[in-house]
């Protein structure tokens, strides 16, 4: 015995990629299709249940067609108005779902728009404070924006 340890099997680590997201190969297609930005986990079980794809199945396990069939789905999905991320879309007044760098767009213009037309919401996010009603005394802080109570000398 020289000391040293037998190597472990060496485990090649697979990375499949769907929608311009690498996903591990280790982990299962219903968890791993929530990396994916955009797609939520009612959404991945939706995908899983209109496809016909286990919801077991290793994501190193799938093929190329159902990658295919995935993408195909994600970027124009048949489904019910409430699964999709963008109900009555303001400039168009269709129901959509975004995903990737779509997404993180709309959002964006979203806050521009609500910052110039000056909004109370847009107020709040040019002011880097919530805008959802949450308390801000005694969180929120890290910007050093809002007060708490202080100390008479």
């Amino acid at each position: 015995m020289s000391g040293k340890k037998p190597e472990q099997g060496l485990k090649e680590e697979v990375l499949v990629r769907i929608m311009a997201t690498d996903i591990p190969g280790s982990k299962n297609i219903y968890t791993g299709l929530t990396r994916i930005k955009g797609v939520s986990w009612s959404f991945s079980n939706a995908i899983c249940n209109v496809l016909k794809i286990e919801k077991t199945k290793k994501v190193s396990e799938i093929t190329k067609e159902e990658i295919e069939k995935i993408t195909k789905f994600v970027e124009s999905p048949k489904l019910p108005e409430y699964i999709l991320n963008r109900q009555k879309d303001r400039e168009s007044g269709d129901s959509v779902h975004l995903n990737t760098s779509k997404l993180d767009l709309k959002k964006e213009f979203d806050i521009k728009r609500l910052k110039k037309i000056r909004s109370y919401r847009g107020l709040r996010h040019s002011l880097g404070q919530p805008t959802r009603g949450q308390r801000t005394r005694s969180h929120f802080r890290k910007k050093g924006r809002a007060v708490g109570v202080k100390k008479k000398r």
